[in-house]
C-alpha cells in the first residue's frame, strides 16, 4: 500500500476575526480579540465570539429552510476552501477538478444545530418539521457534500473540544492511504445562544469578567485566568497527496506529517497528562520527529485552572529539557472556545503560523502561572524564521486528545 504525503492546498474560515485566513491571522498577531458581552437578560454575564455572517452569500431564502447556522457556516467555510484550493469537481480540466467519488468530507461538530433545538423548545408549542434535520450533528457535512457533489465518504466526528482535530486526522490517514483523492476537512460550530451558555454556566468553566473587560476575560497561563469563552464559526482544509499537489500545479501550505489520537480513560472533563503525552508522542513518532524539532505548539489552554497547568505538564512530560525552544500560545483568548470547530481553525492558524514564519502571541496573561512554566509567545516578539514544524493541540471532555503535526513543505 503507497503510503501519501498529505498536502494542506485550501483553506476556509467563517470566523469572528472574518473569512480571510491572513485577515484572521493578522488580527492574532495584534492581539485582536473578537469576545464581547452576549444576552444582556442572562442572571450572569457571559461573553462571546460572533461571526459577522452573511448568508445570502451563500443561500437563497428558499435553501435556508432547515439549515441551522451551524451548517450554513460550514458550507461558507469549505466552499472558501475549495476555492482556496483551486478546486472544481468534476471540472472538465483535469487539473482543477476530481471525481466527485473520490472526494471524501470529514467535519467535526460538537452538538449540532443549537438554534433549531432552542426554537423548538421555546416554540410555544410549535415544533418546526425541520427541527431533527437542522440540529442532527451530521448536518454540516451533508450539507458540505450537497453543496459540492461529493460522492465519496461523507463523515462526522463528534469528540467535544477534539472533534474538527479528530476529523482532520481521519481524512489525512484516508489521504495517506488512497482510499480519496481530495479531502474536505474541517468543523463547524454554532452554539451562542441562551440555553447552551446557561448549561456551560452551570459547569462554571467560563470567564467571569468585570462590566467593560469582556474583551480580555480569557487569560490562557496566567495567574489570574478563571476560564474561557465560547466562540462559533467553521474551518476546512483541503487535503491532497504532495505528489497530487504538485502535479496540478498547487500551492502548499504545508505537510500534515502526523497526528496522534489517545484516550484518558480517567475521567469524563477532567484533563490527564499522560493521555495528552502519549498523544505529542504519537504525532512525533508519526512525523519521524524529536520533540526539539518542533518549534511552535498552538496550545489547547482553555484558561481553566486545572486545563492548563496539566497541558503544561504533558508538553513537559515530552519535551523534558527542551521545552524552553517550543514557543506556545492559545489564540482562544481571541476568537473564543469554538469546541466542535475550535481543532480546525487552530489548525488553519498553526497552519498558517508556518506559512508566514510568525507566532500568534499568547494574549492577556500579565503574569504566568508558575504552574504553567512554558516559553509563552509575546506581542512584539513573533518572528520565527527559522520555523519548520508546528502543531495543534486539541485536548477533549470524554478524554479523548488529538494533535496535528504540520511541516513546511
Amino acid at each position: 500500500m503507497n503510503h501519501h504525503q498529505v498536502a494542506v492546498t485550501g483553506l476556509g474560515v467563517m470566523a469572528p476575526h472574518g473569512d480571510e485566513p491572513h485577515a484572521l491571522f493578522d488580527a492574532l498577531l495584534q492581539g485582536r480579540s473578537a469576545i464581547q458581552p452576549i444576552f444582556p437578560e442572562l442572571p450572569k454575564p457571559a461573553a462571546a465570539a460572533l461571526v459577522a455572517f452573511d448568508e445570502t452569500r451563500w443561500f437563497t431564502k428558499l435553501q435556508l429552510a432547515g439549515v441551522d447556522r451551524v451548517s450554513q457556516l460550514a458550507v461558507a467555510a469549505a466552499d472558501l476552501a475549495m476555492r482556496d484550493a483551486g478546486l472544481s469537481l468534476g471540472a472538465k480540466d483535469a487539473d482543477a477538478g476530481a471525481d466527485p467519488e473520490r472526494v471524501g468530507v470529514y467535519a467535526g461538530c460538537g452538538m449540532g444545530g443549537a438554534a433549531a433545538l432552542e426554537a423548538a423548545y421555546r416554540g410555544n408549542g410549535r415544533v418546526s418539521p425541520l427541527t431533527i434535520p437542522a440540529f442532527m450533528p451530521n448536518a454540516p457535512a451533508a450539507h458540505v457534500a450537497m453543496r459540492n457533489g461529493v460522492l465519496g465518504p461523507v463523515l462526522t466526528y463528534s469528540v467535544a473540544c477534539a472533534s474538527s482535530s479528530v476529523a482532520i486526522a481521519e481524512a489525512a490517514k484516508a489521504i495517506q492511504r488512497g482510499e480519496v483523492d481530495i479531502a474536505i476537512a474541517g468543523g463547524s460550530e454554532a452554539l451562542i445562544v441562551p440555553g447552551v451558555v446557561l448549561a456551560w454556566q452551570a459547569m462554571q468553566t467560563l470567564a467571569t469578567f468585570q462590566p467593560g473587560e469582556a474583551a480580555g476575560a480569557v487569560r490562557p497561563f496566567a495567574s489570574d485566568r478563571s476560564g474561557f469563552a465560547l466562540g462559533e464559526g467553521a474551518a476546512f482544509l483541503v487535503l491532497e497527496s504532495a505528489e497530487r499537489a504538485r502535479r496540478r500545479g498547487a500551492r502548499s501550505y504545508a505537510t500534515l506529517a502526523g497526528w496522534g489520537l489517545s484516550s484518558d480513560a480517567t475521567h469524563l472533563t477532567k484533563p490527564d497528562a499522560p493521555g495528552q503525552a502519549r498523544a505529542l508522542r504519537q504525532a512525533l513518532r508519526q512525523a519521524g520527529l524529536q520533540a526539539r524539532d518542533v518549534g511552535y505548539c498552538n496550545a489547547h489552554g482553555t484558561a481553566t485552572r486545572i486545563g492548563d497547568v496539566v497541558e503544561r505538564n504533558a508538553l513537559a512530560e515530552v519535551w523534558g529539557d527542551d521545552l524552553d525552544s517550543l514557543r506556545v500560545s492559545s489564540t482562544k483568548a481571541l476568537h473564543g472556545h469554538m469546541l466542535g470547530a475550535a481543532g480546525a481553525i487552530e489548525a488553519v492558524v498553526t497552519v498558517m503560523a508556518l506559512h508566514r514564519r510568525e507566532l500568534p502571541p499568547n494574549a492577556h496573561c500579565q503574569e504566568i502561572d508558575a504552574a504553567c512554566g512554558l516559553n509563552l509567545v509575546q506581542s512584539g516578539d513573533t518572528a520565527a524564521p527559522a520555523l519548520k514544524a508546528a502543531m495543534s493541540n486539541s485536548f477533549a471532555f470524554g478524554g479523548t486528545n488529538s494533535v496535528l503535526l504540520f511541516r513546511s513543505p
